[in-house]
């Protein structure tokens, strides 16, 4: 099988495919409160989505996992799910969600395949959710949190956006939340996609260190050998089954051994979170009338585009102004 290999010698298996731009909720580091979402031409449909899939997965890629905006706003996003998770080579069908639709979701992703899921939660104050979310509803989240912890999904990880002035009190409280249902958590630190939010991301980012300090100061924090396929670095508390993971793109660079690509909603195959390096694959599917080689051709062709590293916050270079939501999470 052929692999997908960039000039720097790193190996992609990983993408992060989007199926909507649109989401229930308008977090404030996402994207902004009165959002133009994509008409609907330029959307990729379900079968476009999957001959894009099915491509990657024929290049040697085993982990697809599925963005948005939400996900799980999609219409009919479970037909798509349960064709993907029965693609030849795929090993790993993930998920990354608000958690607000996972009452109802969460047993058919799991029958579907699904293997692991990421739920976004960056507060348990039920007004600060709103006041981070926009619109979201706390209660709801809590209750897709449960929802899928009753499915045996392999992995369920928290995800947590710690801002100053908004939620930096509460990473103890996330932490234990976590521990006491033996979830994951992984600490994001805030990206510069686009003015999504109401502050100025410069003056709110809280660096992971000081993160891993916070729990420190209570708990012993020590490093895990296991590496996974994304860019967190795990710990764990002894006796603990949780594993507390940082994602740390603005302090630590990660991307030495970056094997992701990411897919927007819109077809744009994006080589690099935080670059513009990008191949329109929608534009190849629709003049070759969804030909599949035609797809992988392009997708071969694009390796050499992927950068050596991003720039997040540094002032010499442009940062990305596409939103979060945009990208694919």
């Amino acid at each position: 099988m052929p692999a997908l290999i960039d000039s720097f010698g790193r190996r992609v298996d990983y993408i992060r495919l989007s199926v909507t731009d649109r989401c229930d909720f308008r977090c404030v580091y996402c994207m902004t409160e009165e959002m133009t979402f994509l008409p609907r031409d330029q959307v990729l449909s379900l079968e476009e989505l999957h001959i894009i899939a099915q491509a990657f997965t024929e290049l040697g890629v085993n982990k697809i996992r599925l963005t948005g905006g939400e996900p799980l706003v999609r219409n009919n996003v479970m037909s798509l799910v349960e064709s993907l998770g029965r693609l030849p080579g795929l090993k790993e069908l993930l998920l990354t969600t608000n958690g607000a639709q996972l009452d109802k979701y969460a047993q058919p992703l799991r029958q579907a395949g699904v293997n692991r899921i990421n739920i976004s939660l960056d507060s348990l104050d039920a007004e600060r959710f709103r006041r981070i979310s926009r619109t979201g509803k706390l209660e709801s989240v809590l209750a897709g949190v449960e929802a899928a912890r009753r499915q045996n999904f392999e992995h369920i990880r928290l995800n947590a956006v710690i801002m100053k002035g908004y939620n930096d009190d509460e990473v103890l409280a996330l932490t234990e939340y976590a521990l006491d249902r033996d979830l994951d958590i992984a600490f994001i630190e805030e990206m510069p996609l686009g003015n999504a939010s109401d502050h100025d991301r410069e003056n709110t980012v809280c660096s992971n260190e000081w993160v891993r300090g916070v729990i420190a100061a209570k708990y012993a924090v020590l490093p895990i050998k296991e590496k996974t396929a994304g860019p967190s670095r795990y710990y764990q508390i002894p006796g603990r089954t949780s594993r507390i993971g940082f994602i740390s793109p603005v302090s630590h660079n990660f991307c030495g051994d970056c094997n992701r690509v990411r897919v927007t909603v819109e077809g744009r195959l994006l080589l690099c979170l935080g670059n513009e390096h990008s191949v329109d694959l929608r534009a190849v599917l629709r003049e070759q009338n969804g030909g599949l080689e035609g797809v992988k051709q392009a997708i071969i062709g694009a390796m050499h585009l992927k950068p050596e590293r991003h720039f997040f916050y540094e002032k010499d270079h442009v940062q990305p102004v596409r939103l979060m939501n945009m990208t694919g999470g």
